[in-house]
């Protein structure tokens, strides 16, 4: 059951991160325009002539905030339609139009019941002896003030019945109206009610939301240090973003009567003061809920990454100072620290337990200290500068910042520091083994090899992509794909499949796999990466050809890794023959970068004289591509190879391909697997190159070359 719950959360906390990612540009048009067409701030700096009412400068900065402000005003729609998209599985679209207008219907029902009972007017007016706030303007619908939590009440409803129905098969009579038409149909039905419903429900709701908000407000200082505490203490299991957003956007995160409206929630607070001209300083009630993060974000990581540079032992100081300055700038640039956070939170969680503690007070400190600097997404350098500096000390306090920080700096660097040694908790730069560094910067190097060429960047792109897939436990096992800022977020039908050692060898920072919900950790490229990730799915086989041999690994029972490293390595000689006849060539020589590099395994490839392909031993075939380019095969020793026949031959779709054979049959040596034509190969495809991986060989094992130049099929050419 919480295993359950933990990946329902997930899904719901990832969906939000569509509808946060608009917040930045948001919040940049409102803070640049909003600044500049403050009276007051022109007035203060002289800049009557080139912002004042009437010059050009002026105009675009006001039509700026607009902008901003509107986006801020209408988030309860945006977060409904992303929501709804986030958590569908198919077709999203379609998801996005049944939220949207169920959003329309929800609040338009709610409207007639509140007309119904008299507490709106037939002129539209609110009703006198109504609590002042309760009922509000939603995208043009008086109904009750339900803020964001009203489009995340559309967009999770829409998604269940999104992926519950899109599907579905009508009677012939009505089979136009079937599948994803059906959708925006139910919806359409269930959120009639469900806006009747909640006119009943929602007022005991908002008890409760404000009681919440009272029971956070009125402890003071002690209620924002748990608050930051809890939050940081969640971002292993990426549910930071359930928590922080009902303080951000509803009356969890207090209330206040803004130009005579009232607005809800800490970010919606700043934002509604921050295009106010009659604000003198923020509120830091309102903002308690994050301005402290510029401290631990700009400050205080960036001392931790600095403890464990030098920290690291000599031999690896140069490995170590690239990821963690990469991580270290990251957080104080854009404030996204998981990167250098994920850095240790496995190897030594009691760091990660310091950095809880530390990042809390953080909040508290800011609190005490009335700093009051919004942000639209994280606390990094862009949002200090035009939240905190450009809007003033005198409204912000955001000089406060600076000292506090430069301490955190060092408290960070010398706790660290004498954690790191005293523990010798073996972070970037103090591996005992290794191993994994390699692993980790692996994908890295490949991409810097890649010479630029858009085959190139493809072939690494899907090598990449491959490997996520096999350590994610193949295109089958794999039920989603999302991502969130730094995170690929995914589900899995079987958890036992999913392999962290081949997810960390494609760059992952950190793997989290709670019942079904898998959290891959890249850091901010991960975007590109689910991108690749999803186009690759779009044709990849159904297992992967390495699967065999790496899912025995993730399962529980044979994870014993000290067993698998202790384990000698065979001595027993393996003879490789050639599956078909042609020029044979280490693979080293391969004409393709992913190959080449023995990214995939190592092996030899052939230039075929022929064009038929034979079994080169006893065995069994795992599986064939669908495809038909290439071929899984199991040795009867257990051995595991791949016939790849040609270079970027998955694009051909299939055509000049004929196997004879198909999964889970037994061939004999010298049985005939697969006919191809070679002239139609090498002129539609980058390469008619035949390449033999072996996917399962141990550490230490390699192919060596037995034979150069022209074989006959089954000749003997190489051995491990």
């Amino acid at each position: 059951m919480k295993d359950e719950i933990f990946s329902v959360l997930q899904r719901v906390g990832r969906s939000f991160m569509l509808p946060v990612a608009v917040l930045p540009i948001a919040g940049i048009l409102l803070g640049i325009g909003a600044s500049f067409t403050n009276p007051t701030t022109i007035k203060t700096y002289g800049l009557e002539a080139i912002f004042g009412n009437g010059t050009l400068l002026g105009g675009l900065l006001t039509i700026m905030a607009s902008a901003g402000n509107t986006i801020f005003g209408n988030l309860p729609i945006i977060f409904a339609v992303g929501v709804a998209i986030g958590m569908a599985k198919a077709e999203r679209e379609v998801a996005a139009l049944a939220a949207m207008i169920s959003f329309f219907v929800m609040h338009s029902a709610c409207n007639a019941m509140l007309k119904l009972n008299g507490q709106i007017l037939t002129d539209g007016t609110i009703a006198p002896g109504v609590l002042e706030g309760t009922i509000a303007s939603s995208c043009g619908i008086m109904s009750y003030q339900m803020g964001v939590f009203g489009g995340i009440i559309v967009g999770i409803g829409v998604a269940y019945l999104h992926n519950k129905f899109h599907k579905i098969v009508l009677p012939n009579a009505l089979s136009f109206f079937g599948g994803s038409r059906f959708v925006p149909i139910i919806s359409t039905v269930v959120y009639l009610f469900v806006g009747i419903a909640l006119y009943f429900v929602w007022p005991l709701a908002q008890q409760g939301i404000f009681a919440l908000g009272s029971l956070v407000t009125g402890t003071g200082y002690i209620g924002t240090l748990i608050f930051g505490i809890i939050k940081r203490a969640l971002i292993p299991f990426g549910l930071h973003h359930v928590f922080y957003l009902p303080f951000w956007q509803t009356g969890v995160g207090g209330s206040m009567m803004i130009d005579g409206q009232l607005v809800q929630g800490g970010q919606n607070i700043f934002f509604a003061q921050l295009a106010s001209p009659n604000v003198t300083h923020f509120s830091a009630d309102a903002t308690r809920y994050f301005s402290g993060e510029f401290i631990f974000m700009i400050f205080g990581l960036p001392g931790a990454a600095l403890a464990m540079y030098r920290c690291a032992k000599p031999s690896k100081k140069a490995a170590a100072k690239g990821l963690l300055l990469s991580a270290a700038l990251t957080s104080m640039l854009t404030g996204i620290t998981e990167p250098i956070e994920f850095s240790f939170l496995f190897v030594a969680p009691a760091l990660f337990g310091v950095q809880v503690i530390l990042a809390g007070a953080a909040y508290m400190i800011a609190h005490m200290l009335n700093i009051a600097v919004g942000l639209t997404f994280s606390g990094g350098l862009l949002d200090l500068f035009i939240f905190g500096i450009l809007q003033g000390e005198a409204k912000t306090n955001w000089m406060y910042i600076i000292p506090v920080g430069i301490l955190y700096f060092f408290l960070y660097y010398f706790i660290f520091t004498w954690m790191i040694k005293k523990f010798d908790f073996k972070t970037p730069g103090r591996e005992d083994d290794d191993e994994e560094t390699k692993l980790y910067t692996k994908a890295d190097y490949q991409a810097k090899k890649a010479d630029g060429s858009p085959a190139s960047k493809k072939a690494v792109e899907d090598a990449k992509s491959s490997m996520i897939a096999r350590g994610l436990g193949s295109k089958r096992n794999i039920t989603s794909v999302d991502c969130c800022a730094t995170r690929l977020r995914c589900s899995v039908a079987d958890s036992s499949l999913v392999n962290e050692k081949i997810l960390k060898a494609t760059g992952a920072v950190g793997v989290i796999v709670k019942g079904t919900g898998v959290q891959v950790i890249y850091g901010p490229q991960v975007a590109v990466i689910k991108a690749n990730l999803e186009t690759y799915l779009e044709t990849a086989p159904e297992v992967e050809p390495e699967l065999n041999a790496t899912a025995e690994e993730a399962k529980p029972e044979a994870k014993a890794e000290p067993a698998v490293k202790e384990a000698p390595v065979q001595t027993a000689e393996h003879i490789l023959c050639s599956p078909v006849a042609g020029d044979v060539h280490p693979i080293t020589e391969a004409p393709d970068e992913a190959f080449a590099s023995k990214m995939m395994g190592d092996g030899f490839f052939v230039y075929p004289t022929d064009e038929t392909v034979y079994a080169p031993a006893d065995g069994e075939v795992v599986f064939v591509f669908d495809t038909k380019h290439a071929i899984g095969m199991k040795a009867a020793d257990g051995t595991e190879y791949l016939l790849h026949i040609g270079v970027d031959t998955v694009n051909l779709g299939g055509k000049g391909f004929e196997v004879f054979v198909k999964a889970g049959q037994k061939v004999r040596k010298g049985d005939k697997l697969m006919h191809f034509d070679d002239a139609y190969i090498k002129e539609h495809a980058k390469s008619d190159a035949c390449l033999v991986i072996f996917t399962g060989l141990q550490e230490g094992q390699s192919v060596t070359m037995a034979k150069s130049g022209k074989v006959e099929a089954l000749a003997e050419v190489a051995k491990f």
